[in-house]
């Protein structure tokens, strides 16, 4: 019994020692561990933050394809995230480049305004002559038979038939019988042929032939070029009627429009650099002698003199002439400049973008600024920025549409947000056409614009045409130089041709076109580059409707097929469809849907 007792207590105290160190060693390194793995967990989940180099605003806890542009997620360092100005734009510096932001420090200079004008070579006015003749009658003989041709001062150009002059010449001849007895009269009969510009020696041949004349030459009273003939043979004149229009081309004059917008900036004793299209390689140069002082009501221009000597005669009427003026403006004490390309407009509101460098990385803040006078590529900034700012000269729109996916502040929301708009419309919420499988949307409203953005627009056409050319001929290395050229046109694009009400819609066009456009040189397939016309195509196609910036027809055509049998739109110059979303798989599929003229 007592060993039994002894037995079961030895096996107490064993069961208890041992629930004492199972305790302390497995239930510490429990505890230990539970505390490991939930800090390993932590830093799994939080370390490694991954987003789009394109589209910063894009967070998201494990890798994969941005949900926007379908580019491949790149690891974020929350450190350099992190940003001392909450409404600045931060770029990583892979998302700069394939952005192509490029920046400049701004800085001041002479403000230089170069005004290009255009006009015409025209006569001196004061070297123009009216050839009349002196003598009535009938046109019997005509020396000069058309214009052009070159009359010396003397020479005869014509030959007259005057009864008034033959009865002239008969008192003349009675006259001279009595001229011992009455030498008055006889000179008066003379005096009257003098006043029909005859010469002393052409009445003395008169006297002596002692026959009056039927024919009487008109000579040249100046050397030129005839440049009108007025009269034909046969004709009947009157005294005094001109005969012909001569012009002494020796000088010339160069008339060149002024602007009503550049009036100032264009003075009398400006030096004119000037080219004329006939004569490639040669440039003139001239002084403006006089410049009109009443605005021509129709074409709201003003007439520049220039004063050119015409050696050789190279200069003809009529030519084409275009020539530069550069006009020193009033020299202030912080005239800032800037390239044209760094600023947006948007109605009133002229804004840049300026760069903040620091051990966080880099980023954009925009800025409003008042712009002074244009000087050919650059602006003069009166208020916003200083000397030494450092701003975004080239991919503004990119960090502009950075801004807008972000809901931070940017061109079109100065008040920040994000825009609530479809087909990558981040630039300003003008609705896209539909294609002709969807519900019909709103037309694009026709916004007028001036000969001047017109022209601007049309190597957009001409890159956009041979995108689609080479779609069409399924040639991928074709299509996607021509899709890169269009981007860099679009790029080039003179923001200041559009004004008024044409300025944003151009803003939201533009900006529309370029985020559709900014991935092109890194697409892989002709499929992916077809994706990317279709994006294009309906672009290009609102903008049309809305600007009608083409001189000839466009055709609107339509694929029922394309896009997944959803339909695609694109636009030809060609009635006959050729379509580009399948090439010569399927050439000829495709209708009509509308026509811009």
């Amino acid at each position: 019994m007592k060993e039994n007792k002894k037995i079961i207590i030895i096996a107490l105290s064993t069961l208890a020692i041992g629930l004492l160190l199972g305790w302390l060693i497995f239930g510490g390194s429990s505890e230990g561990k539970t505390e490991e793995e939930h800090q390993h967990t932590t830093e799994i989940a939080g370390d490694t933050v991954w987003t789009c180099s394109m589209h910063p605003q894009i967070r998201q806890g494990e890798p994969g394809d941005c949900p926007i542009c379908g580019m491949d997620l790149i690891p974020l360092d929350n450190e350099q995230d992190e940003q001392l100005d909450p409404m600045a734009i931060s770029m990583s510096p892979t998302a700069m480049q394939l952005a192509d932001i490029r920046t400049a420090i701004v800085g001041t200079m002479d403000p230089i305004k170069e005004v290009r004008l255009n006009g015409k070579v025209q006569e001196d006015e004061r070297l123009v002559f009216s050839q009349s003749s002196h003598i009535p009658g009938r046109i019997e003989r005509l020396m000069v038979n058309f214009t052009g041709e070159f009359v010396k001062k003397g020479q005869t150009i014509a030959f007259i038939y005057s009864p008034d002059l033959v009865t002239a010449q008969e008192e003349l001849f009675e006259a001279q019988k009595i001229k011992d007895t009455q030498p008055q009269l006889f000179n008066s009969a003379k005096e009257k042929l003098k006043n029909w510009k005859l010469t002393d020696s052409q009445v003395e041949q008169i006297l002596n032939s002692g026959a009056p004349k039927g024919e009487f030459a008109v000579q040249a009273d100046v050397s030129g070029y005839v440049t009108e003939k007025m009269v034909n043979l046969g004709d009947y004149i009157r005294r005094g009627e001109a005969i012909y229009e001569i012009a002494d081309l020796s000088k010339v004059w160069v008339l060149l429009d002024v602007y009503e917008s550049d009036m100032p900036w264009i003075k009398k004793g400006d030096k004119v650099n000037f080219t004329v299209a006939s004569l490639p390689g040669e440039t003139f140069e001239g002084t403006i002698t006089f410049l009109d002082p009443v605005i021509d009501p129709k074409t709201r221009v003003a007439k520049a003199r220039i004063e050119v000597s015409n050696k050789g005669l190279n200069l003809k009427p009529e030519m084409f002439a275009s020539g530069t003026v550069k006009a020193s403006l009033p020299k202030k004490s912080n005239n800032v400049v800037v390239r044209k390309t760094a600023v947006m407009w948007t109605g009133k509101r002229s804004v840049v973008f300026v760069k903040n460098t620091s051990g966080k990385g880099v980023s954009f803040i925009m800025r409003d600024v008042t712009l002074g006078a244009a000087l050919g590529e650059s602006f003069i900034v009166e208020n916003g920025l200083q000397e030494g700012d450092e701003i975004a000269v080239n991919g503004t729109f990119s960090i502009d549409a950075a801004a807008q996916l972000a809901g931070k502040p940017s061109m079109m929301r100065p008040e920040g947000g994000v825009a609530m708009t479809g087909h990558s419309n981040h630039g300003g919420g003008m609705e896209m056409p539909a294609s002709s499988g969807e519900g019909k949307k709103t037309e694009p409203k026709h916004v007028a614009i001036g000969q001047q953005a017109k022209e601007a627009l049309q190597p957009l056409y001409t890159e956009y045409l041979r995108l689609k050319d080479a779609l069409t001929a399924d040639e991928f290395d074709q299509a996607q130089k021509a899709a890169a050229n269009l981007k860099a046109t679009l790029d080039k694009v003179n923001m200041a041709a559009f004004t008024g009400e044409s300025h944003n819609s151009w803003m939201s066009y533009s900006s529309d076109l370029k985020n559709s456009l900014q991935h092109v040189q890194h697409l892989k397939t002709i499929a992916e580059l077809r994706t990317t016309f279709q994006r294009v195509s309906e672009g290009m196609i609102a903008m049309t409707k809305a600007f009608k910036p083409m001189g000839r027809t466009l055709y609107v055509q339509f694929c029922p097929m394309a896009d997944d049998n959803k339909g695609a739109n694109w636009l030809s110059s060609e009635e006959e469809i050729r379509n580009p979303y399948f090439g010569e798989s399927m050439l000829t599929c495709g209708e009509v849907t509308s026509t811009i003229k």
